[in-house]
């Protein structure tokens, strides 16, 4: 247990995470970066490599508006675009950006029209900016961008390029206070999965499970929850990847998926549970769900391949699927940071012919998936590992190591019910006599007249 979990609040008598740092060391990354690479600037309109940059945000209902944009040229300091009063305010409170934060607004996802100009605002801004740095001839690469905003640049007369793989770079290796983070906001998904342990129980919903860690998650501080995939039951093969308003019954398997985000940085955190008693065939598909991710961890160190990793798991073939694009996502790992999926990926689709080295400071998600035998449900799990100078560290903590059942014990006049045991009962030897005896009197001749 190297890596620490501090409280929530800063305070003057403990080192905790320093944000400070945290700002100038993700800027230096991509800097550097920037300064090796043959890019004479990158403009990104991504929230989440805006906030890599600049150290702002105003929002989550903004992330998927592409209406924020900063520009980071060589040797210069990222200038930002926002949305309107949030440029003031950022001059007034973030002092690391001043005057280089500024209002600007592009197309709201196209609700404005070509003839408003946008685009061409847009264009003329970055332009300018590289003119006085005299990098207007130097390629510019874009991380995402709206298609009219990416014709006035070109029109403007700028080169552009991919920017994204560079930003993906940046973003591989994380700094000591970005690990801080990500494992803080691991720690407040095992406090939601233990609440969610404890309510877990027959006429339970998935939705209502949703209710509950979403709610947990926002009392702890979480600044976003971006999902709940509670999948139960028969829901789980194949797996939809969205909860629903069933409800859950005495022998149900379900698993979840939460997805939070902590001061910016994610979680991707799957578990698997049985509601009242597991059957024979989930136990066993939870076993080999937890044997394929055991050994995919084990391989997580530095100096080891994302092939390596990948080629433990599965082929789609195995597990009822006809090709590996078909089953991706089921045994897969990713990094995991301000957003839910960075480099790199590991997965049979890509891993085997495209290895990536395993290095200190990366922070994945591995997942495994198993379906029961009869094809009628699954077991899910996952769990987020840092890869350490001399290997790795878990930092998601809910117990996972075996199937753990909700709602149970049920107590008869006998005793405990087994925890391990099918939804319907076998006959006992009284009614296979019962039974017996009805067929031999079926069997006998009817009597004539009778």
């Amino acid at each position: 247990m190297a890596i620490k979990t501090y409280g929530t609040m800063a305070v003057d008598w403990e080192r905790r995470i320093d944000f400070d740092r945290l700002r100038r060391e993700r800027l230096n990354r991509i800097k550097g970066l920037l300064k090796k690479s043959e890019l004479g600037s990158v403009l990104c309109f991504d929230m989440n490599n805006v906030r890599y940059i600049t150290a702002t945000h105003i929002g989550t209902w903004a992330q998927d508006k592409i209406s924020r944009f900063t520009l980071l040229a060589q040797d210069a300091e990222p200038i930002l675009w926002d949305f309107g009063s949030a440029a003031k305010h950022h001059q007034l409170n973030c002092d690391w950006l001043g005057e280089r934060s500024r209002a600007g607004i592009p197309l709201m996802r196209g609700a404005m029209t070509p003839e408003m100009g946008r685009s061409e605002e847009v264009a003329r801004k970055i332009k300018r900016e590289l003119e006085a740095l005299g990098l207007e001839k130097e390629p510019v690469g874009v991380d995402v961008v709206e298609p009219p905003i990416l014709f006035a640049l070109q029109k403007a007369g700028l080169t552009i390029v991919d920017g994204q793989q560079l930003m993906s770079d940046a973003r591989e290796i994380k700094t000591v206070d970005e690990i801080s983070l990500l494992t803080h906001s691991a720690a407040m998904v095992d406090a939601a999965y233990f609440d969610l342990y404890q309510a877990m129980r027959p006429g339970f919903r998935e939705n209502d499970a949703v209710a509950l860690v979403a709610k947990r998650l926002y009392e702890m501080g979480s600044e976003y929850v971006e999902g709940v995939n509670a999948i139960s039951a028969e829901r789980a093969s194949p797996h939809p990847h969205v909860f629903s308003d069933r409800m859950m019954r005495p022998g149900d398997p379900v698993f979840y998926d939460i997805l939070h985000s902590y001061m910016g940085y994610r979680t991707c955190y799957y578990r698997c549970f049985a509601i009242g008693s597991a059957s024979h065939q989930l136990v066993d598909a939870y076993k080999r769900c937890r044997d394929y991710l055991d050994a995919s961890i084990e391989l997580i160190r530095p100096g080891r391949s994302t092939a390596e990793v990948a080629s433990v798991w599965p082929k789609a073939t195995e597990f009822g699927f006809p090709d590996e694009e078909a089953a991706f996502a089921l045994q897969m790992g990713h990094g995991i940071g301000l957003a839910i999926w960075e480099k790199p990926m590991i997965s049979r689709l890509v891993s085997l012919e495209h290895p990536h080295e395993i290095k200190p400071g990366m922070v994945f998600a591995l997942e495994t998936f198993w379906p029961t035998k009869d094809g009628t449900s699954a077991a899910r799990i996952e769990e987020e590992i840092v890869v350490t100078e001399t290997g790795h560290e878990v930092i998601t903590r809910f117990p996972a190591e075996q199937l753990l059942v909700c709602g149970a014990p049920f107590v008869t006049v006998s005793g405990q019910l087994p925890i391990v045991r099918e939804t319907e009962n076998p006959p006992n030897d009284d009614v296979k006599r019962m039974v017996a005896a009805a067929q031999a009197e079926a069997a006998k001749p009817a009597k004539v007249g009778a």
